[in-house]
């Protein structure tokens, strides 16, 4: 093939109208997520961007919002046992899963605000 892939620029989450300030304060307040400056373009879409180590994650409006409670992307984290307890510390629901250690994979998952699930492992 005369082509190749390098891998992923950004995670779309959707998210209610009006969503912004609570996307705010998890992923930014919350997670420690920078937030992203979105193109002046599409800005009157609504929504929040950010920063997630070499990625960024979009949080988007859709107006027929239905959060992903299957699909959903996995973050990897150094110190896993630091963000469990920082989250613990918030009182934030977190799902462990044993799935993977045979592996030698940790791993989590967490709804957002918004009910959409996330994976964060190790």
């Amino acid at each position: 093939m005369s082509f190749s892939f390098i891998g992923i620029d950004h995670v779309q989450l959707a998210a209610p109208a009006g969503c912004e300030d609570a996307a705010r304060a998890f992923y930014a307040g919350v997670l420690g997520w920078p937030e992203i400056a979105k193109p002046e373009s599409l800005r009157q879409r609504g929504g929040a961007w950010f920063q997630c180590g070499a990625q960024q994650v979009h949080v988007g409006v859709q107006p027929d919002f239905i959060p992903a409670t299957k699909a959903h992307p996995a973050f990897v984290v150094r110190q896993l046992d630091a963000l469990m307890r920082h989250l613990d510390g918030l009182g934030l629901p977190i799902a462990r899963d044993e799935a993977r250690t045979d592996e030698g994979v940790r791993r989590f998952f967490l709804n957002d605000p918004f009910g959409n699930r996330l994976e964060f492992m190790e």
